[in-house]
């Protein structure tokens, strides 16, 4: 099967219109698509849903004009700061795209600068960063269970360009360890492409050492473009798929006919 279920549009900080997603996704030859409009987050609209009345009846429409040629989902990104109500979409893809530290926001993922208030923050302190980002996030996913775990090792996403946390073992080990916890949820993994389709990085989230880590304890994993346009909702699947045959995975998930199912890669 040939799906993604994170897909952003011009409801959020994407660049194509639902109806043009999905008439891209049919070219494609895609099985099903998901969409994953950021979620409302009232402290930050800079990026997020302001309207997801708009965008839940948008996907309906084009559901209903569409459907019987391709799977259409309405599912959400939702971010650990702010949980919503689950029960109005389809699928729900947690992520954390913020650190907080004494009531205050810090983006880790909008750009570099942002990134590098965060490290401020903690006065360079790698270990100390990431002990609160990963201790929020598996929190917030073992009591809201989402569906998916989005980018799980966001905070790493200006590694390769600006080495910070990678080059640490003791990070690696942590976010290992945080990864294993949060795979006691039974929420599946994405294997994320969308950092390298904007230039940010070579190999997807999570970083190979989580992958074998995962691999090691029967996670599931689910292949996603973390697509803000029409033309990369497949960005690096081939090579994404190679790199999880390599770390020992057999299959991927699936979201099809409403239930997660696995298929052989």
């Amino acid at each position: 099967m040939l799906t993604n279920y994170h897909t952003h549009t011009t409801f959020c900080d994407g660049k194509s219109t639902v109806e043009e997603v999905v008439l891209t996704a049919l070219e494609k030859g895609f099985d099903a698509i998901g969409f994953s409009g950021h979620g409302y987050t009232a402290f930050d609209y800079s990026y997020c849903m302001r309207d997801t009345d708009g965008y839940l009846a948008e996907i309906r429409r084009v559901k209903e004009k569409y459907g019987k040629e391709i799977e259409i989902y309405a599912g959400v990104e939702e971010d650990s700061s702010y949980p919503l109500d689950h029960s109005q979409f389809d699928y729900v893809l947690g992520s954390s795209h913020y650190f907080r530290v004494g009531g205050v926001y810090y983006p880790v993922d909008s750009s570099y600068e942002c990134m590098q208030v965060a490290v401020s923050v903690y006065r360079g302190d790698a270990i100390r960063m990431a002990e609160d980002y990963y201790g929020a996030f598996c929190t917030y996913i073992n009591t809201y269970r989402p569906d998916i775990i989005g980018h799980f090792d966001l905070l790493t996403k200006f590694d390769e360009q600006h080495p910070f946390f990678l080059p640490n073992e003791e990070y690696r080990a942590l976010a290992v360890k945080c990864a294993l916890e949060a795979a006691k949820s039974g929420a599946i993994f994405e294997v994320n492409t969308g950092a390298i389709s904007r230039g940010y990085r070579t190999t997807p989230y999570p970083h190979a050492e989580i992958l074998h880590a995962l691999k090691k304890e029967g996670a599931k994993v689910i292949l996603c473009a973390d697509s803000h346009h029409k033309d990369t909702i497949d960005f690096g699947f081939e090579d994404a798929k190679a790199l999880l045959r390599e770390i020992g995975f057999t299959s991927v998930m699936h979201l099809h006919r409403g239930e997660f199912k696995s298929e052989a890669i």
